[in-house]
């Protein structure tokens, strides 16, 4: 629900009635992932998607349906061998989908579209599997564990609740926790969907040159805020860079370590200037991050290698280096350059191989979330 905030904020501060469906468990082989979500308005409006297109009218009817019964409900949806043309995932997969009509007076819900619409980091935790009087209760974690609502059974279990979701947002994450009902940590009835929106990850490129303007596109298109650093004043400007958030001038590695990095940022070393590359990997290689790449011929990341030995990296470091930069696609444009890049960086972010898939055994969508197995459809 929270990947919709600003539409639904907009939505609540106009005072107009709709209902949401999120995508509150998955299996197999499914489009989506948990928190994904579809609303509908009241005069028929939808924005968002639970499944890419397979269940979508299916589940826009639900929505109309909850504006009327104002009834919180749980539906799922799999693919189904005796009908091929029934409302189903014709790819396999199987879906619970929660649907909400939104309430003005819930605390929770309205602070937590409230916040992600303005771009602050919060949880939201609802109870998605459980007793029908608790189902769709939620409560709004902030990062400093303040929150609002409460999910109305012990006060046990909004202490668990709020726990578990300030840690899912420590870490961006959204996922699924299994617990009781008295609030103890062991599965026992309750699964509740926490659903973390938190700034978006940073992509540092550095090096001014054409394949970063490229690249910078791409990394927008991902949806990273993305900064261009250069020592070179003349290259650094934004008339080069005008779709970067950022365009920094500074030694690289003096920037990156000043700078804010976290477990999601990926770091872009397009410089290929031992100059500029050896202390900013030397610094980036210690740092925490999802990602550091580096451009360069074989020769070049050959004569990187012993540069960085030389400095003291180690070999536990130099193997988090991914150099030659990018997935083999033949890319030779800049444009296509950035695309090996971006699709090695998704590769990184979610385990996948590069590999095409025609004719591959390894499944199609991987589930790095933090989720339990299916709950029992309600």
């Amino acid at each position: 629900m929270l990947d919709l905030a600003r539409h639904l904020h907009e939505w609540a501060e106009e005072g107009r009635d709709f209902a949401v469906a999120t995508v509150v468990a998955v299996g197999g082989s499914a489009p989506r992932p948990p928190g994904a979500a579809l609303a509908v308005c009241a005069d028929g409006t939808a924005i968002g998607s639970v499944s890419g297109g397979c269940v979508e009218g299916a589940v826009y009817d639900l929505c109309l349906q909850a504006l009327q019964d104002r009834e919180t409900r749980i539906e799922r949806f799999g693919y189904s061998d005796e009908d091929a043309f029934a409302v189903g995932l014709t790819c396999g997969g199987v879906i619970d989908i929660m649907v909400t009509p939104y309430d003005a007076d819930g605390a929770a819900q309205t602070a937590a579209l409230s916040a992600a619409a303005q771009g602050e980091p919060v949880a939201l935790a609802r109870v998605v599997h459980g007793p029908a009087g608790l189902l769709g209760r939620a409560v709004l974690v902030r990062p400093d564990g303040t929150h609002a609502g409460g999910l109305g059974g012990h006060t046990e279990l909004d202490r668990t609740a709020i726990a578990e979701a300030r840690a899912l947002l420590e870490a961006g994450r959204t996922g699924t926790v299994e617990v009781s009902e008295d609030g103890s940590h062991c599965p026992g009835g309750l699964t509740l969907l926490v659903e973390s929106a938190v700034p978006p990850p940073r992509m540092i490129v550095f090096g001014a040159i054409d394949f970063a303007a490229a690249l910078v596109r791409a990394g927008k298109f991902l949806g990273y805020h993305v900064t261009v650093c250069d020592a070179r004043p003349v290259f650094a400007t934004r008339t080069r860079f005008p779709e970067a958030d950022e365009i920094v001038v500074d030694w690289p590695h003096r920037y990156l370590a000043s700078t804010d990095t976290d477990a999601r940022t990926v770091l872009c070393v397009l410089t290929h200037d031992a100059k500029f590359d050896i202390p900013l990997l030397t610094e980036a290689l210690r740092l925490p991050v999802a990602y550091v790449g580096a451009m360069g011929s074989r020769r070049t990341h050959q004569d990187r290698n012993r540069r960085l030995r030389e400095a003291g990296v180690g070999e536990r470091e130099l193997a988090r280096l991914r150099s030659p930069i990018g997935l083999d696609l033949g890319a030779r444009t800049p444009e296509e350059t950035a695309l090996s890049i971006a699709a090695e960086i998704v590769a990184a972010r979610h385990g996948g191989t590069g590999r095409p898939l025609t004719g591959a055994e390894t499944p199609i969508h991987r589930d790095e979330r933090a989720s339990g197995p299916l709950p029992q459809a309600v």
